[in-house]
């Protein structure tokens, strides 16, 4: 099985457990995952089988959107609500301003990642250091929010939050999202919930639970629902090689301009193209470049 999974990430499972799970029920070990997600935070996660991991880092710089449950008032060690709590205020905000300072974090801004994530400094998982009691300094990301809505603004309850959608850049920590909303609001905050609702094209309607995946490889099923490497590059038009090209393809060597068999193309210098062998198998993405084709990500084995 070569391609990608549209995977439902329930609570409780770290992204490496789903991975670990599928390995088991899918009977192969070649998996990867596309991005971490919280153990509390469900949604999307695109795994990627066989020859498609060679799509993990690409997915990875997708953008993702999210639907956040801020708590306002509480600030936490792992800045959600599963942390220590560090400090609890009065909340003493109005709906206006909570809208002013939401939208006041669209764009780009310097995000100072969590000590509680996955990150590594020195060889060590800023988690593995927070457990141990240590802080380290840690350097800022430039990171972008494309757009930040506000959902609901509740502040009649004991419990006072707000839930935004948020459509961000790759390296966005959304609990580092509702810690800085919530300093700058001047009543702290830390995130309640987390729901992944797309990465790049893949979209949360379209996932598929662990349970699902298990009950189709029972009926042999599994294989209609992986979707294939090469659609992920529709844009990309597709070209196939003439039989005699076929050996300089898969060693990835470049290949001439009469190797290709669509001669009714125009190519432009340093645009992109799906690459297929004589028997129309997907060998990789190939850019022209000054009248030769360059590889530039393989996704053949032999």
């Amino acid at each position: 099985m070569n391609g990608i999974i549209n995977v439902y990430k329930e609570k409780g499972f770290t992204s490496h457990d789903v991975v670990a799970k599928l390995r088991g029920i899918l009977h192969m070990k070649k998996i990867g995952h596309t991005g971490t997600l919280d153990p509390d935070a469900v949604g999307v996660l695109p795994v990627c089988l066989g020859k498609g991991t060679g799509l993990c880092s690409m997915i990875t710089d997708w953008t993702k959107t999210y639907e956040a449950v801020m708590l306002l008032g509480t600030v936490t060690d792992t800045q959600d609500t599963s942390g220590t709590v560090l400090k609890t205020r009065e909340v003493n905000v109005t709906k206006r301003q909570i809208l002013e300072v939401c939208s006041s974090f669209e764009g780009e801004y310097d995000q100072i990642p969590p000590m509680y994530s996955a990150l590594k400094v020195n060889g060590k998982k800023l988690y593995e250091l927070a457990r141990a009691g240590v802080e380290v300094e840690r350097k800022t990301r430039r990171i972008k929010i494309n757009s930040l809505r506000v959902n609901d603004i509740n502040l009649e309850d004991d419990i006072k939050t707000v839930t935004i959608t948020v459509d961000c850049s790759k390296g966005t920590y959304i609990r580092t999202l509702c810690q800085d909303i919530g300093e700058k609001l001047g009543c702290g905050a830390c995130m309640m919930e987390l729901i992944r609702t797309r990465v790049g094209d893949f979209l949360i309607d379209d996932t598929l639970t662990l349970n699902q995946i298990a009950a189709y490889m029972i009926k042999g099923e599994m294989e209609e629902h992986i979707i294939s490497i090469d659609s992920m590059f529709p844009s990309y038009t597709r070209l196939t090689v003439d039989e005699a090209y076929n050996k300089l393809l898969y060693n990835g060597n470049k290949l001439p301009l009469e190797a290709v068999v669509n001669e009714d193309c125009e190519f432009l210098d340093m645009e992109k193209f799906r690459i297929y062998d004589s028997g129309n198998t997907f060998v990789g993405i190939y850019q022209y470049i000054a009248g030769q084709f360059v590889l530039e990500k393989m996704f053949y084995e032999g």
